[in-house]
């Protein structure tokens, strides 16, 4: 047994005893429930246009009519925010929760929060009535002025419990499962109170208590449960500085689906690594200048383990993953539009060598004819080499006059450059002199050295 080997076997036998006293690993409730993977729905792209579930409360005014407030489709060119010519519920400026703007009424109110029952992100377990006689949650408790809702939930983990609670916006409470036995629903508008640590979070209400698992942000976890969420670590804070966390992944199956709701890491020093859990093997790794594609990644392995690390300067909104055990490696063969298959073989630095498919008689007959094609091409090219000296016809195009087809060069040592869309489209200045390049370069801006150097070395292979 070699040393990567003998490291997984230990890590997932003492696994268990890192877990928190009383957590329930892998309990989260179903992530297909939610649409919603930050803790203010700021990703919400649904269809609700009304500030209360099922059409109650007041109808949402389009986002294309509402230039003279501060937030319209006009200000999301890019749709980055999701706003457009809709009337959609969204959160445009990373408020606590999805909004919309609302014909404004006698007391001047032009906006209101959006009652959204399925944006919730997954742990997150609703807001409860406390009535503190007795508590909704009988464990321990504390406030802070600097409570956010991973604080809150970090004092209970360590204290050994499943559940947290965050009230009146710095107050903190700890309980079990068996205290939301007795526990009372109230309204999920009711918990509207500004976290005191972080403008951006919600921490319950007035006698409310918003209730979390604890297992949310935690940096270790083991998670046999068919399917559900694992999020970086202290989300929905920020993940901070010189983080090293792994999560065993193990749900019932021969396989496994993992899909990114969310990615952020700060850099290319930030890196989240998927392996193998019985072999080591790396089967594929992320990090700040690598995000995972966008769809569902198939893994042909029925254990996997994560690991996260970050850099001393780490610091950033980190990442929210879904996951789901396959009962078959081939399971759904015809992936969704977007999917992305995952080899099993190490794709980080390793040579890769690939070899036609089997069924893919077009593609085959395709590049034989491209061949086909380039030889004659290339007779011909000689055979016009050597008529041209008996017929003495001189050269049409005499080299190095006139710009080349492709744009002018940009400098003494760059003969060309590769421009690319800027997502934000935000014109670049062009060197005088150059209208043609300032016509069709606006917008763009040129490749790093680094990408124009293996963009070179592509080229070269061709």
């Amino acid at each position: 047994m070699g040393t990567q080997d003998l490291q997984g076997f230990l890590f997932l036998l003492f696994l268990p005893l890192l877990q928190p006293r009383g957590a329930s690993a892998g309990s989260l409730h179903s992530p297909g429930l939610s649409e919603c993977f930050q803790v203010n729905g700021a990703d919400y792209r649904g269809h609700q246009n009304h500030t209360g579930p099922r059409g109650a409360g007041r109808p949402c005014l389009f986002w294309d009519q509402t230039q003279q407030h501060s937030y319209s489709s006009a200000s999301d060119p890019q749709g980055r925010w999701g706003l457009g010519a809709h009337n959609f519920c969204r959160n445009p400026d990373g408020d606590v929760q999805p909004w919309c703007y609302v014909a404004e009424t006698e007391e001047g109110i032009y906006w209101r929060y959006c009652d959204i029952p399925t944006c919730h992100m997954p742990g997150y377990l609703g807001c409860f009535v406390d009535s503190g006689a007795p508590p909704a949650l009988s464990g321990p408790s504390g406030t802070s002025t600097k409570l956010t809702v991973q604080v809150c939930l970090r004092f209970c983990r360590m204290k050994g419990y499943q559940l947290a609670g965050v009230e009146a916006g710095y107050a903190c409470f700890c309980g079990s499962e068996s205290d939301l036995a007795r526990g009372r629903l109230a309204p999920a508008t009711d918990c509207d109170q500004i976290c005191f640590g972080h403008p951006g979070q919600l921490c319950g209400g007035d006698g409310r208590l918003g209730v979390y698992e604890v297992s949310v942000g935690s940096c270790q976890g083991n998670w046999t449960a068919p399917q559900g969420v694992i999020y970086s670590p202290d989300f929905p804070d920020e993940y901070g500085p010189d983080r090293n966390c792994s999560w065993a992944l193990g749900p019932p199956g021969a396989a496994l689906e993992l899909t990114f709701r969310l990615f952020e890491l700060a850099d290319p020093r930030d890196r989240l690594e998927l392996r193998d859990a019985a072999s080591g093997s790396l089967l594929r790794a992320f990090d700040g200048a690598r995000p995972p594609p966008p769809g569902p990644l198939r893994l042909g392995t029925a254990a996997l383990l994560l690991t996260f690390r970050s850099d001393a300067r780490g610091h950033a909104q980190g990442f929210a993953l879904t996951y789901r055990g396959l009962q078959d490696a081939a399971e759904d063969p015809a992936a969704p539009e977007g999917s992305a298959q995952t080899p099993a073989a190490p794709l980080d630095g390793a040579n890769v060598s690939c070899s036609p498919r089997p069924g893919a008689p077009q593609a085959a007959m395709g590049a034989r004819v491209f061949s086909t094609v380039t030889a004659v091409s290339v007779l011909l090219l000689l055979l016009l080499g050597l008529l041209r000296p008996l017929r003495r016809r001189s050269c049409l195009l005499a080299p190095g006059k006139g710009s080349p087809a492709l744009g002018p060069s940009r400098g003494p040592r760059r003969s060309w450059a590769v421009w690319y869309r800027q997502p934000r489209g935000v014109p670049l200045p062009c060197s005088p002199g150059d209208p043609q390049v300032e016509g069709s370069a606006a917008g763009y801006r040129p490749l790093s050295a680094s990408s124009q150097s293996s963009l070179r070395s592509l080229i070269s292979a061709l």
